[in-house]
């Protein structure tokens, strides 16, 4: 992975999603409101005084209609082939649509937890 600031990383993404939703985006106000949290806050995140928890980032990410790994750095990894992965995919071919949309969620969040921990340390 590139040597990235994670924490100005993720603030300057925010704000990115957040000026880019929907046709006229949000203001702080309104993302503040749509994720219960103070306006302040969102200013904080966005300008990296405050580091939201990835409990944080995944309720921004639902609320702004983009995958919690949008919020972190494009990591170059070639695609894996081996069986744990493969039997993965052929357990949640067989699930409902709602829980295939909550296992792609707790993966994102398991990968999201781990990139913010090694870039924090």
């Amino acid at each position: 992975m590139p040597n990235v600031n994670m924490r100005e990383y993720v603030a300057r993404r925010i704000r990115e999603l957040r000026v880019a939703y929907g046709k006229k985006g949000l203001s702080q106000e309104e993302l503040a409101q749509m994720v219960g949290v103070s306006t302040n806050t969102i200013s904080r995140w966005e300008t990296g005084t405050y580091e939201p928890t990835l409990n944080d980032l995944e309720l921004l990410a639902r609320k702004l209609g983009v995958r919690m790994l949008d919020l972190f750095p494009k990591i170059d990894q070639e695609t894996s082939k081996d069986q744990t992965v493969d039997a993965l995919l052929r357990a949640a071919n067989e699930l409902d649509q709602s829980d295939i949309d909550e296992l792609r969620r707790y993966a994102e969040f398991r990968r999201a937890r781990s990139i913010y921990k090694h870039k924090r340390k």
